[in-house]
């Protein structure tokens, strides 16, 4: 992978540094907040944004920005955990399935249309009937959605790259299924699951947020930005600020994510590299 070809795309650098920036905010709460996320002061509720709390408070005069800070550090972990689900699931099942087709093949497809069926949020239902709500079901409801998507791509990509002569070659060489599917096609692929694993970190983001809203994801006393959402409902009205706040900041990460996403898809595409070549030739 050419990093100096990568980091010629300014919204690859705009996107992933904005993402970047967001995700050390909520690293930075694991050892500091401007106050603590639990200290509550009625006596300071519903304050404005002022020098010595920055986004306000909310209605248990609690700091604002500690809260986003504490809430965008949850909403990456449970994007990232099922993310991590996704991909180290979903990517050996989709090589498998263009490695070995047939039965293989028939069975991941399968499995990939019954997933399909059932939204994360009615997986975090069924989860959240057995086993309750909270952070780990959340991240097992985003994650088992992830697993069929990731599974998808990689089995449509390396379908793509098993056609290539080197790819025959190896096979009359004597390697098995399994290492033309190490050797030859995951390296190949790897662009596109990078690019696709930016997309889902994004649906992430706001899949936590929504489960957070409805009460299946995170729950007090631990905050993430769908539950400050969610607290803010009944007082929109009145304090809009304590809505926009943690919305904004949704809305804010999703579109850095996937303007990074965006970049990685232009600075990743072969069919774009070969016409960026040929201009510059002409």
């Amino acid at each position: 992978m050419n990093w100096q070809r990568l980091l010629r795309h300014p919204s690859l650098i705009i996107g992933l540094g904005a993402a970047t920036a967001f995700a050390l905010l909520g690293l930075i709460s694991l050892v500091w907040t401007p106050y603590p996320i639990e200290q509550i002061v009625v006596a300071r509720r519903f304050l404005g944004p002022a020098p010595a709390h920055w986004l306000g408070t909310d209605h248990l005069g609690r700091d604002m920005l500690s809260l986003v800070m504490s809430g965008t550090l949850t909403s990456f972990l449970v994007a990232f955990s099922a993310l991590v689900i996704g991909v180290g699931i979903g990517v050996p099942m989709g090589l498998a399935a263009a490695a070995w087709g047939g039965a293989v093949e028939w069975l991941v497809l399968r499995i990939s249309d019954v997933t399909f069926a059932f939204p994360s949020v009615v997986i975090a239902i069924l989860i959240a009937t057995l086993a309750g709500p909270g952070e780990l079901n959340a991240i097992l409801a985003i994650g088992i959605f992830n697993i069929p998507v990731f599974a998808r791509v990689a089995r449509g990509g390396a379908l793509a790259v098993a056609t290539q002569d080197y790819v025959a070659a190896g096979r009359l060489a004597g390697l098995g299924n399994a290492a033309i599917a190490a050797r030859h096609l995951l390296p190949n692929i790897a662009s596109l699951i990078i690019v696709q694993a930016t997309i889902q970190l994004s649906l992430g983001i706001l899949a936590e947020a929504g489960l957070s809203y409805i009460g299946l994801g995170t729950q007090a006393p631990a905050t993430s930005l769908g539950l400050m959402l969610r607290d803010s409902q009944s007082l929109f009205l009145i304090h809009p600020w304590l809505g926009i706040v943690p919305g904004l900041t949704i809305v804010l990460i999703v579109i850095a994510l996937n303007i990074a996403g965006d970049g990685l898809r232009d600075a990743l595409d072969p069919r774009l590299r070969r016409e960026g070549l040929n201009h510059g030739a002409g």
